[in-house]
């Protein structure tokens, strides 16, 4: 793939707006224990929010990259793939493979 298309992809991927929407769509979708994970993670964020970012949407995607620092430490790579196939857009998915 070439490097400008990959970095694209990445862009959308890793914004705080894209992670807010993603913390939307899979919090529905998750276990007690997780879902208090995902919230604690929110709450967890200091004062600072980037200028392209609103404090809300930026606490949210937060909250996301907190699940899946602990899903991946407590070794759920299943849960992981799981919970990634809900977030990353079949489109995107066509685009890079």
């Amino acid at each position: 793939m070439p490097v400008a298309k990959l970095h694209s992809a990445k862009i959308r991927l890793v914004c705080a707006e894209f992670q807010s929407d993603a913390y939307e769509r899979v919090s529905e979708l998750l276990s007690d224990h997780e879902l208090s994970v995902l919230k604690r993670g929110r709450n967890a964020t200091g004062n600072t929010v980037p200028k392209h970012a609103d404090a809300a949407e930026y606490r949210r995607a937060t909250a996301l990259e907190c699940l899946f620092g602990y899903l991946y430490l407590t070794g759920q790579q299943d849960r992981i793939r799981e919970i990634f196939s809900v977030i990353v857009p079949e489109e995107l998915e066509a685009e890079n493979g």
